[in-house]
């Protein structure tokens, strides 16, 4: 059986979110990482077998306090956030 799908924060929190302090946007980041990892799994319904190209990366704007960069894996059944920017506003 496949694993389900998750996301995580690639290479890791540390390199990706480091230096954040801001808990209340780091928990909005996550909660539109699960949201990213639903319909992913809705789009890519057996991406275990997945055969086509990975998608590109992708920018997602977090409120007006900053933004994330992901990248949807099919055939690894993960979401990754790759870069994380936090503006203060």
């Amino acid at each position: 059986m496949a694993d389900a799908w998750a996301w995580e924060y690639d290479p890791d929190p540390e390199y990706v979110i480091g230096g954040i302090d801001n808990l209340a946007f780091i928990a909005r980041v996550e909660e539109r990482a699960d949201e990213l990892v639903r319909a992913a799994a809705a789009l890519y319904l057996d991406g275990a077998k997945y055969t086509g190209a990975s998608p590109r990366m992708q920018e997602e704007t977090v409120d007006a306090s900053g933004m994330f960069v992901y990248q949807v894996l099919p055939r690894h059944q993960r979401v990754h956030i790759r870069q994380v920017a936090f503006l203060g506003l």
